[in-house]
């Protein structure tokens, strides 16, 4: 499923997720972009205080899925809302920082969805238990924790295991890959950041994942109230 956001949304990622996973679904704003597109929504999620009156005018009421709380972002409202083996989320970075960092703490906070953010330059997810990526030498390769989070790896010109990564310690960035690559991960903490030439590689293998790999849902903590 392609997830639309209403950050920037450059000509050609809309195409390009749709290509990957052809269903859509608007995050409010979003469905302004989308319809812009010459695209019908399958629908709308979120608290509705950015969609213009002329985008909710053209999609049908039942497609219009409104929830009103404050609490959480509409990101994040849309990933507890959908099942879908793998959702590939544009239109959530590039504009406002505070709501691209929103959207990385939904990856980590939603852990059991299978969710790939698209940037302009960059695909960023969280990383599985374990995953394997065929990659040539010299591919960038940045681990970013976003909270306490031990691996370990094979292809990196820096290995990763014994570090003790936290959002306020250890950082992977700008890592390079010596070959074929291979990560584990102890916690659902570590996003991976790849160059966006790997986003249809990556969305094959995060969808093809066996259940070992994947990270179960956890409750998540109650938020201070905040605009989407």
């Amino acid at each position: 499923m392609t997830l639309v956001g209403g950050g920037a949304l450059p000509d050609g990622d809309l195409a390009a997720a749709l290509a990957l996973a052809p269903t859509c679904v608007a995050v409010d704003g979003g469905a302004d972009a989308v319809l812009a597109a010459g695209v019908s929504p399958a629908a709308v999620i979120g608290d509705m205080d950015s969609i213009s009156e002329g985008a909710l005018a053209r999609i049908p009421a039942d497609r219009q899925h409104r929830i009103a709380e404050q609490d959480s972002t509409d990101f994040d409202k849309a990933l507890r809302s959908i099942a879908a083996p793998l959702i590939v989320a544009v239109g959530f970075c590039g504009l406002r920082i505070d709501h691209q960092l929103a959207a990385m703490h939904t990856l980590v906070m939603r852990p059991d969805v299978t969710c790939l953010l698209v940037g302009a330059e960059d695909i960023i997810f969280l990383c599985p238990r374990q995953l394997r990526i065929p990659m040539a030498p010299g591919t960038r390769v940045s681990l970013f924790p976003m909270g306490a989070v031990t691996g370990r790896s094979e292809g990196l010109t820096w290995p990763i295991e014994g570090l003790q990564f936290a959002p306020d310690g250890v950082s992977g960035t700008s890592n390079r890959a010596t070959g074929d690559l291979m990560l584990e991960m102890d916690a659902p903490a570590m996003l991976c950041l790849l160059p966006r030439s790997f986003m249809a590689a990556v969305a094959e293998i995060l969808q093809a994942l066996p259940e070992p790999a994947r990270w179960p849902a956890r409750a998540a903590p109650r938020r201070a109230p905040q605009a989407s």
